[in-house]
């Protein structure tokens, strides 16, 4: 015989409204649709500095001075590397496997060979953020049947991912595009990445092996995993009749449950500031297929807010970035390893500062089996 717990207290699920750390990274204000690095709005850096930039405003508290920046693009450039070990493994890898599962195999590959180890610096850091544009860039040919491209001298942050995907060189305009979704996607507060990085990093692990959880825990499709959904979802409105279809798909979908992928944020109870930034990029990357994104969001937020009246639904991050991503030519499972290319500024500068100031994170868990139990020994059972 067992005795059920009783238990009348309400907990809050998903740790919601718990605070588990402090942090002078970044800020999300979710009511008022803001979101700050180290005290800078995200409006007054998406269009003005490079990933470089917040880069270092994210790992040293301050943006750059010219020298600085000199300084970090050095030591990134220095990193552009892969150990033969690392080369090794991403030959081995079926060219069908999941680019994050790529990712998240060869970042730990990376650990073990790539000299990542022991208590978390700065210089690994820019190491890990160096390298994973090489990783993807390096799996995204080898599973075309091409080889890997070395970096060229010259390129930033952003160009350098672009070059080693395609060959070419970047127009400005791509490398800008590209260049801004990295500055916007590099942090965001207590997220369930990030604090599954934290999480490892307390225990006193490895800047490595925080970042492989961190990969892990972007890759499921209610947090990173997103924006190749919305790339479908819009794929499946345009077969299903376009414009003219589209009503007729999105009220179907809602009837029968279904998600609409780029809508609705766990935060954000306004229009994500991210979204707002990358709409007016997707306009000016691909004005075609952003008059259909554009055109599916405006009916659709229509349709939230007729079948979802109670709840406040708007566009998020996920959704423009499908667009701007896909007209830089990335294939839709490439889109959250990108993400990744830029959280791992954020992931990493958290790691350094958990181990900076660290206690163990172990919150208690709510209990709801049984309190007593009566052994019966197997031959009796």
């Amino acid at each position: 015989m067992t005795t059920p717990v009783n238990n009348p207290i309400k907990k809050n699920q998903g740790l919601e409204g718990i605070v588990a750390a402090t942090t002078a990274i970044s800020k999300v204000e979710g009511n008022l649709g803001r979101l700050i690095y180290r005290g800078y709005n995200i409006h007054d850096l998406a269009k003005t500095v490079t990933f470089e930039e917040v880069a270092h405003l994210l790992w040293a508290g301050h943006l750059p001075n010219r020298t600085e920046l000199t300084h970090l693009k050095e030591k990134l450039a220095a990193q552009r590397t892969l150990t033969p070990a690392v080369i090794t493994v991403l030959r081995t890898l079926p060219a069908t496997a999941e680019p994050m599962d790529v990712l998240r195999t060869v970042v730990s590959a990376d650990g073990a060979t790539g000299g990542i180890s022991g208590t978390p610096t700065l210089d690994q850091a820019i190491a890990l953020t160096a390298r994973i544009p090489l990783i993807l860039a390096a799996f995204a040919r080898l599973r075309q049947g091409l080889e890997p491209l070395e970096s060229r001298a010259g390129l930033g942050h952003a160009a350098t991912y672009l070059y080693l995907l395609n060959g070419q060189v970047p127009s400005e305009a791509q490398e800008r595009a590209l260049n801004a979704y990295l500055v916007m996607l590099a942090d965001h507060g207590m997220n369930a990445s990030t604090f599954t990085a934290r999480v490892v990093a307390s225990t006193q692990s490895d800047l490595a092996s925080s970042v492989v959880a961190a990969i892990g825990a972007l890759k499921g499709p209610l947090h990173g995993g997103a924006p190749s959904k919305v790339k479908d979802m819009l794929e499946e409105i345009q077969a299903a009749g376009g414009k003219e279809g589209a009503e007729n798909w999105l009220r179907n979908a809602l009837e029968n449950g279904t998600v609409l992928m780029g809508f609705g944020h766990r935060v954000y109870k306004t229009v994500d500031p991210r979204a707002e930034e990358l709409k007016g990029m997707a306009e000016l990357a691909s004005p075609q297929e952003f008059g259909f994104a554009a055109y599916v969001e405006e009916l659709a937020l229509k349709l939230l807010a007729e079948y979802k009246p109670n709840r406040k639904l708007y566009t998020n991050v996920e959704y423009y970035s499908a667009v701007l991503l896909g007209s830089l030519g990335l294939p839709g499972d490439f889109f959250t390893p990108t993400f990744a290319a830029s959280r791992v500024a954020g992931w990493t500068a958290h790691i350094l500062e958990q181990a900076a100031n660290n206690r163990i994170i172990r919150p208690e868990s709510d209990y709801t089996g049984p309190e007593t139990a009566v052994f019966v020994p197997l031959a009796e059972r």
